[in-house]
């Protein structure tokens, strides 16, 4: 890593640049004072009392006090990436069960937290990360509370220092800095007795000394010299036992910190108060009795997580992403469930089947949801808030059919898009019925925001009904948030409008000319303003996400699709596809401001005729992304379809990567004037 840190540096000449420098220079030293006076613990968690009191008094009963750092689909997703890959075995073991004294106990504590962390940023790094054997960039140390500097665990416990160990953490190495710089952890673990409280969430004091490093950490990188890859506002601290672990997240501008050194306990904890943002994973079982480290279990899964975004920080994305490792998901399920069908043919039955009765169960159950397969004329009724709704499936298809609703006058021969989700009855859900869960679930959550931000426009799609499936026969589900033992109960569906022709199939068809590229680019344009204005963007641009309505309107328009991955908050991350993701997504994760023009681009590019690259890594997308600007071969298979989308093409790679907003308004004019001149009175320009 290289790069100087922004406080460092100068711009200007002259007078301005010594002023810059001066002004630069004060300020890190002010940081650097507030630094070394904040160094209690104590102090500083006594000063969030109140907070917390008033935290808990909000919260309800049973419900945790702080929201979760990440969602259970993301967890979901990098199980499935880490299933092809290999953990250490550990050796060494925090619960010492033969260990005759508590100290030994918690000595051998710390040796195999250092072992455990050890363990998983190697793997995740020559999993993810590294090329042809590189080594391992980071090494694992104990905190001696005294100084503030990390020793291996062997060494302090050699020197005594157990007493005064207070966290593990993991650093990039350094030969000219042994025991570790503030601004080098990439995080910190702590290790404590019983971490789990009445909550299932730290109790304050624990929370505190949490925060209280996860400041430090922050505070130091602010001053720092390294160049992170991503934000530096944001650090994972890890919460252990001998058994149970857990994940802080703390998020915040420490810039907006009162630096006063007078005061700095005050200080740090009324920025906690108003300027950070406090994520908190639920505790849950890392090790077993024996001391063996689930590495599959969701406890575990959490804490690896953390890692994992913490090396991405220092290094950026990985070289292999976890779309890419948990794409192998399915063919690994299809493996091992021939290999479970794999014997002796005296075992088989006349239809292939095991005579086993537990495998005759399971199939009857197979048999009792193939009674509810989707086909023509097939009736769906979901329950929708206080009512009932039915659709009629005209066209079954994937990801989408096609459907008209039932006994609704007001619809009378109106077709829908209906997604149809994955029965939660399921017990290992496939690669594909994650894909589902963003295109009903997630779909939906987004549609209704932007029904409740007013965001209104033709070119988006609408709500017109979502809920759960009501299946044939007598429900007998618990409650009214359980379900029953019907394989279809609880199956989630979305229905919206209007219905078109997907991109893809105008273009397999060759009804995809200059007129209906010109038009496309204008309607998903005006998409996009109309949602960016509401702040949620699209993230999964591409010919399947895009359709051409013809039916019952005078004049046919685009309509943009496909909102699952769309992005709502700063932790939301698009979806990464090698041919259609902005070259922003592709590197960082996340999505710039033009991330979603410089996607339509492309789209239009391919559709146009581009030549499809034959892409398989990132790398290889990123390097096909620089050498088609810098050509410009894709502003010229634009310009040979019309000039107007070859000038649309040269403003959006001026503004890849940037934070620069696309001025959408004065685009979509001039788009407009480039259309037909019988239809320009008939397109909307904006949401």
């Amino acid at each position: 890593m290289k790069g100087k840190s922004p406080d460092l540096e100068s711009t200007g000449s002259g007078t301005t640049t010594k002023r810059s420098s001066v002004s630069s220079g004060s300020r890190s030293r002010t940081r650097r004072d507030f630094l070394t006076r904040f160094t209690n613990s104590e102090h500083f968690t006594d000063k969030l009392q109140d907070w917390f009191s008033l935290s808990l008094q909000n919260s309800e009963s049973d419900a945790p006090v702080f929201d979760p750092p990440f969602e259970l689909v993301e967890l979901q997703k990098f199980d499935y990436a880490l299933e092809g890959v290999s953990f250490q075995q550990l050796t060494r073991m925090p619960n010492a069960v033969y260990g005759s004294t508590s100290a030994s106990v918690e000595a051998n504590a710390y040796l195999a937290i250092e072992d455990f962390l050890h363990a998983t940023v190697k793997t995740l790094w020559e999993a993810f990360w590294s090329q042809e054997d590189e080594p391992v960039p980071f090494s694992v140390g104990c905190l001696y509370n005294q100084n503030l500097k990390f020793y291996q665990a062997e060494q302090a416990l050699a020197l005594g220092k157990l007493e005064d160990l207070s966290a593990t953490g993991v650093l990039l190495k350094n030969p000219r800095h042994p025991h570790g710089k503030w601004d080098h952890i990439l995080e910190l673990a702590l290790l404590r007795p019983d971490i789990e409280s009445d909550h299932h969430q730290p109790s304050l004091p624990l929370l505190g000394e949490a925060l209280f490093y996860a400041l430090r950490i922050l505070i130091a990188r602010s001053v720092s010299r390294l160049d992170f890859s991503q934000s530096s506002n944001c650090v994972f601290i890890l919460l252990v036992d001998t058994q149970h672990g857990g994940v802080v997240k703390v998020e915040g501008d420490v810039s907006k910190l009162d630096f006063d050194v007078s005061s700095v306990y005050d200080c740090a904890a009324e920025w906690i108060q108003k300027h950070s943002k406090i994520s908190v994973s639920p505790v849950d079982r890392i090790w077993n009795k024996l001391g063996n480290a689930n590495w599959g279990d969701i406890g575990t899964l959490q804490v690896v997580f953390a890692t994992y975004h913490s090396i991405m920080q220092f290094f950026g994305p990985p070289r292999h992403s976890i779309e890419d490792l948990a794409a192998d998901h399915t063919s690994r399920l299809h493996s091992r469930r021939q290999e479970r069908h794999l014997g002796e043919d005296t075992s088989l039955n006349e239809n292939g089947a095991f005579r086993s009765p537990e495998i005759v169960e399971v199939q009857e159950e197979e048999e009792r949801g193939e009674s509810m397969k989707l086909e023509v004329g097939s009736v769906l009724w979901l329950e929708d808030s206080n009512y009932q709704k039915g659709y009629q499936i005209s066209h079954v298809s994937l990801p989408h059919h096609i459907a008209s609703p039932v006994d609704d006058d007001d619809d009378s021969g109106r077709a829908v898009f209906l997604y149809v989700g994955s029965p939660p009855s399921q017990l290992e859900p496939a690669w594909e019925d994650m894909n589902l869960w963003y295109q009903v679930q997630r779909q939906t959550k987004i549609l209704s925001v932007m029904k409740q931000r007013g965001l209104s426009s033709k070119y988006l799609p609408e709500l017109h009904g979502s809920g759960r499936v009501i299946h044939p026969g007598q429900c007998r589900k618990p409650s009214s948030g359980g379900r029953c033992d019907h394989p279809w109960c609880g199956t989630p569906i979305l229905a919206t409008t209007p219905v078109g022709e997907r991109v893809a199939d105008l273009v397999n068809e060759g009804m995809f000319g200059p007129e209906e590229a010109i038009r496309c680019c204008h309607d998903c344009l005006s998409a996009l303003s109309s949602s960016s204005s509401g702040g949620i963007r699209h993230g999964d641009i591409r010919p399947e996400n895009v359709v051409y309505v013809t039916s019952g309107v005078r004049q046919p328009y685009f309509v943009l699709i496909g909102w699952g991955h769309a992005v709502l908050e700063e932790r939301d991350r698009p979806a990464m596809n090698l041919h259609f993701s902005s070259t922003y997504a592709l590197q960082e994760g996340k999505l710039c401001a033009a991330s979603d023009a410089e996607s339509l681009i492309y789209m239009l590019y391919f559709c146009c005729g581009g030549d499809l690259p034959d892409l398989d890594s990132v790398e290889g997308a990123l390097q096909w992304r620089e050498t088609s600007w810098s050509k410009r071969l894709i502003q010229q298979k634009l310009g040979d379809v019309s000039t107007i989308l070859k000038a649309f093409s040269d403003y959006v790679d001026s503004l890849c990567g940037t934070p620069y907003p696309l001025d959408c308004d004065i685009w979509l004019r001039r788009l407009k004037r480039n259309l037909s001149e019988d239809h320009g009175k008939d397109i909307e320009t904006s949401g």
